[in-house]
């Protein structure tokens, strides 16, 4: 018995001594440890009245789902003596920051205030992750929060992750699987890269054989470009439009904003071979180079099979246009986004360059080049999603030839192009690929291209050649995870993660308070919480 009575003591004492490594993932603003606990347990009530209905569904959710048991929500009279409670409720703006909410943890009671729903629901992912990750507690479903103060809220507006799913597709639950990975750390961004020059992912029903045709590929290389050879199989898949609802509305659910990227003038391979009216030379085949490993048919327009960038792009014809703003009427009744992503980035100009057409409406209006013709093209387009009380972003390419009045930058070859931007008195939002890339190894041991985890933590979105006015203009930063060689699920969760946490920390920490030791040092805990998140995390 005394045997029994020491291993409790000594297991209680280890428990207790765990509950001070706190770990929250972005770190908060303000955080105040106190002495005590809190017992939660499938007992604990949830009180919320009616504007805080919503973020109870959602505690619930993920109780559930990373925890196997949920709490009753009660809405009881203010003043009444109960204990054993969380109470989730909405205060005044007065002078608290955007998006901000404060949470308290005594022996009685866990309160959290946010000044809306959204802020709410922040401070439900602080909760989850103050919850143990110890066998015993989730086993028993016992589980002792240290009793605290935390004041917290975002440093940037735009806290994104960005998912191409045309060159591999991810279905619908690898979507929203992907959403909630965003939702644990604070992200309120989805950027879905759903067209390219290797599928087409979305249902347009004005035009079917975007996905009939533009949906699949024939086969896909073998190993990295330009390929060993290739495997032959039929490759592809989309999403209805029912689904895509689906998905916006489960993103909602979270506060996540999904940003659709309809690739264009370069990229378009994939509706090019489904509608090659769209092309300049609709006659011409695909241009394949011999040596390139290929599956089927090399006659008349084609999905690629490779990666890289293709000659053959949208032609800046009527027809054209026409097409694209049919599109877009489809993709902009299914995301209530404000932005649209139009791409913009790496369009060869050799077909313009060959193309009478191309060369008389250079001509016609007054453009410089074929640099001119792009930027002529993106600011057609922008007009027209303008038009319909939306904006675009577009890759840092669509600053040549000059920027479209209206247009965000989203820059991914270094920063340049996101100064440039910001000192045009653009928006900005910065995704260099040698920093945000978050498909590139993780480790020296793969690649020379590696991007390692201290220096995501410690990349600053805010660039020092910026002055104190302009750097207003960089709205946040963004992690892109493009699937040339990332083709499913686990192998997305293994380039990842920890990478997004370092991540949400750079766009949600102030820059004061983000300290790398600190977080180095947190990583074994972390791993631990990944592991209850059911990801295949890089170890």
């Amino acid at each position: 018995m005394k045997k029994i009575t020491f291993l409790l003591l000594m297991f209680t004492s280890f428990y207790t001594m765990a509950q001070k490594n706190i770990t929250i993932v972005p770190a908060p603003v303000e955080l105040t440890v106190h002495t005590g606990t809190f017992h939660l347990s499938p007992s604990t009530i949830i009180i919320a009245n009616s504007n805080a209905k919503h973020d109870a569904v959602m505690l619930n959710f993920y109780l559930k789902k990373l925890y196997g048991f949920s709490l009753p929500v009660k809405n009881i009279t203010p003043g009444k003596a109960v204990k054993n409670i969380i109470t989730l409720g909405l205060v005044k703006q007065g002078e608290r920051k955007k998006n901000e909410y404060d949470m308290t943890v005594d022996a009685d009671k866990i309160n959290i205030e946010g000044i809306n729903s959204e802020a709410l629901f922040y401070g439900i992912q602080t909760l989850l992750q103050l919850l143990p990750v110890d066998e015993y507690s989730i086993n028993n479903h016992r589980f002792e929060i240290p009793q605290l103060a935390i004041k917290d809220y975002p440093r940037f507006q735009y806290r994104g992750m960005h998912l191409d799913v045309s060159r591999h597709f991810f279905d619908i639950n690898d979507i929203k699987k992907y959403i909630d990975y965003l939702a644990y750390q604070k992200f309120n961004t989805f950027h879905w890269h759903l067209t390219d020059d290797q599928g087409w992912r979305i249902e347009i029903k004005r035009y079917p054989k975007l996905t009939s045709v533009g949906g699949f590929r024939n086969g896909t290389i073998i190993g990295h470009y330009p390929g060993t050879g290739n495997d032959g199989k039929r490759y592809g898949g989309f999403y209805t439009q029912d689904e895509v609802k689906e998905i916006v509305k489960y993103a909602q659910d979270r506060y996540i904003t999904i940003i659709p990227e309809i690739e264009m003038p370069g990229h378009s391979s994939a509706a090019i071979a489904a509608y090659p009216q769209l092309s300049c030379f609709p006659n011409e085949s695909t241009a394949i180079l011999p040596n390139t490993p290929w599956a089927g048919s090399r006659t008349g327009k084609q999905v690629q099979q490779t990666w890289g960038v293709f000659d053959d792009v949208y032609c800046p014809s009527d027809y054209t246009f026409k097409f694209l703003e049919n599109v877009l009427d489809e993709v902009m009744q299914l995301f209530p986004s404000k932005y649209i992503h139009i791409g913009g980035d790496e369009c060869p100009k050799d077909t313009w360059k060959r193309s009478a057409f191309c060369q008389q409406l250079i001509k016609e209006k007054g453009l410089k080049d074929e640099q001119g013709l792009q930027s002529y093209f993106i600011s057609t387009i922008e007009k027209y999603i303008n038009s319909k009380g939306k904006q675009i972003i577009g890759w840092d390419e669509i600053l040549e030839g000059g920027l479209a009045p209206n247009a965000t930058v989203m820059s991914w070859r270094g920063e340049e192009g996101g100064i440039a931007a910001a000192k045009q008195h653009h928006n900005v939002i910065m995704t260099p690929m040698n920093y945000t890339y978050l498909q590139q190894p993780q480790d020296s041991v793969d690649r020379d291209d590696f991007i390692p985890l201290e220096k995501v933590y410690n990349y600053e979105p805010v660039p020092e050649k910026l002055s104190p006015q302009e750097a207003k203009y960089v709205l946040g930063a963004q992690g892109c995870v493009w699937s040339e060689y990332t083709p499913d699920m686990d192998n997305v969760e293994s380039k990842i993660f920890p990478r997004i946490s370092a991540l949400s920390e750079v766009l949600w920490t102030p820059k004061a308070n983000r300290d790398w030791n600190k977080f180095s040092s947190e990583l074994p805990g972390i791993y631990k919480r990944y592991a209850i998140w059911g990801n295949k995390y890089h170890k």
